[in-house]
């Protein structure tokens, strides 16, 4: 169908209906309701949650109201390494930190080296492994606490997840697998079993401390698919529902697509020298006119303009100078060439000092690691 909306873990489109998208997965709109509760345990609100960009959520109330009843809480998100990290992998990690250092609390970081092995057509498995290796160091760069962040790499961490995915197993039909993902006759049986370790880890955290545990993930909308089924399962299992917070699609340079590994061109990466990052921004596709004469009389179109997405989402702080670049694109008075180098400057600058940062993290990977931290959970005899 023309107009049919491809939004799974493993393709996506950046500028899409997010309204139409709420109702097609069953989401609920984040209101000011929601962002006022959060306001009060966390003494303000961040651009991400003002501008939605993270704009749907499931059971974000029960979750801090759980919180402010003192009832341990965490937070579990994560990344699949089939590359370097790039800017639309940032995005939901800073809101995650901003939300780890305002509330507090824990978080549960799963790199999926596995499911990126099992989809993909070519690679070795180590190759997977060491990008989820290279793809910390920009988890640690972002500057999350140490002792209270907890990553999990799945093929070398298994032993915390295994036991729990079992259980989740038995309660998931490959029928519902099927409907749930997409998947076909000649999907491998790795990825029909998949889906089970990425839930785990929303029950994890329960398992750990012995003690019911609310989970709040925070992820880009395209994750959804996993988390209700998570929580289709979770009361019969005697695990707390998650909650979700999900974020749009940080665009593409080019047309169309999210930002993704599998068009690099697309990418602005964290491993980018700053001078690349910065030519890659000037030549991005804007929703600006043809030629500057046709913009000044006819304006942009900043909407879809992925250029004008990268100020709103991550790169302009200020709403009303955010504003005055929206209405100065839709008048013609500001032209593509001018915002792109604006920005590409900011991109540079940004990557260049992320790098800095990247590379101090290399002494910190073990502090991160959750093997290092937890023994293996111990499932609990009353189920």
């Amino acid at each position: 169908m023309a107009n049919e909306i491809r939004i799974t873990p493993w393709e996506a489109e950046a500028f899409v209906d997010y309204d139409r998208l709420i109702k097609i997965f069953g989401v609920k709109p984040l209101t000011d309701s929601e962002i006022a509760l959060l306001k009060r345990y966390t003494n303000e609100d961040h651009m991400m949650l003002r501008r939605r960009v993270f704009y749907a959520h499931r059971d974000l109330d029960v979750f801090l109201n759980s919180y402010g009843l003192g009832r341990r809480c965490v937070l579990y998100t994560g990344r699949g390494p089939s590359g370097s990290t790039h800017l639309g992998h940032l995005l939901p990690w800073i809101f995650t930190k901003w939300l780890q250092d305002k509330l507090g609390i824990d978080l549960f970081f799963q790199m999926t080296d596995d499911e990126k092995y099992l989809h993909a057509e070519g690679g070795d498995l180590e190759n997977y492994n060491r990008y989820a290796y290279d793809n910390m160091l920009d988890l640690i760069a972002l500057g999350f606490n140490s002792s209270k962040t907890h990553v999990i790499i799945d093929t070398e961490d298994i032993r915390y997840l295994y036991p729990i995915a079992v259980k989740i197993a038995k309660k998931i039909t490959f029928s519902t697998q099927k409907a749930t993902f997409g998947l076909t006759e000649s999907t491998n049986v790795g990825m029909i079993f998949y889906p089970v370790l990425q839930i785990a880890v929303a029950f994890l955290p329960t398992e750990l401390y012995g003690e019911q545990t609310e989970v709040l993930i925070p992820a880009a909308i395209d994750q959804d698919p996993y988390w209700r089924l998570a929580r289709d399962i979770a009361p019969s299992l005697g695990y707390p529902k998650p909650a979700q917070i999900h974020c749009k699609l940080l665009p593409g340079l080019d047309v169309g697509g999210k930002m993704s590994s599998s068009k690099p061109e697309s990418a602005v990466y964290t491993t980018d020298d700053p001078e690349i990052a910065y030519r890659k921004v000037l030549r991005a596709y804007t929703g600006g006119q043809p030629t500057a004469e046709l913009q000044r009389k006819l304006g942009g179109n900043p909407n879809l303009c992925p250029v004008f997405k990268m100020y709103e989402m991550m790169f302009e702080d200020n709403d009303s100078k955010l504003t005055e670049r929206y209405h100065a694109c839709r008048s013609g008075t500001i032209l593509c060439g001018e915002c792109k180098r604006e920005l590409a400057e900011r991109v540079a600058k940004f990557i260049k000092e992320h790098q800095v940062k990247r590379m101090k993290a290399v002494d910190q990977v073990e502090k991160y690691l959750i093997r290092y931290k937890f023994d293996v959970p111990l499932i609990r005899k009353r189920r």
